[in-house]
């Protein structure tokens, strides 16, 4: 009961300042506050507000809550455990981790990516004298 008259007077000085906004000709404003007023109203209306009191006060819905939280935490922990795990059996993820082995070289390439350096590594000089024509060109058809 008191829970309903406070959602109503919280509607009716909403829908005040409201009217306030609107005589200052801000309008969209007044729009968005009349809106906000409304909605306590609504629930009161609707019978959300009864039952949001009756549920606080109920022994027997928080046992519920607490029953679907430990729900929650089952189903959370299991997925992490999967996702951690990888799921399949051990023969399945020994063959997934065998056939990743063989992606670590790029198609084309002709050592391993991560392996170790076999190449010199390459000179700044070779920057330098790269050409640049093309680039030249784009930005003299832009006017650069």
């Amino acid at each position: 009961m008191i829970a309903e008259t406070v959602c109503s007077a919280v509607a009716a000085a909403g829908l005040g300042i409201a009217a306030v906004t609107a005589y200052r000709k801000r309008f969209l404003s007044a729009a968005r506050i009349a809106a906000y007023a409304l909605v306590p109203l609504g629930l009161v209306m609707t019978g959300v507000v009864e039952w949001l009191a009756d549920t606080a006060f109920s022994p027997t819905a928080w046992a519920g809550f607490g029953v679907l939280g430990a729900a929650w935490l089952l189903f959370a922990s299991t997925r992490a455990v999967e996702r951690r795990r990888g799921g399949g059996t051990r023969k399945e993820r020994k063959e997934a981790a065998r056939s990743a082995g063989h992606g670590a070289v790029a198609p084309a390439a002709s050592a391993p990516s991560l392996g170790p350096a076999s190449r010199p590594a390459a000179k700044p000089a070779a920057a330098s004298q790269e050409d640049f024509s093309d680039i030249e060109a784009i930005l003299k058809k832009h006017g650069i």
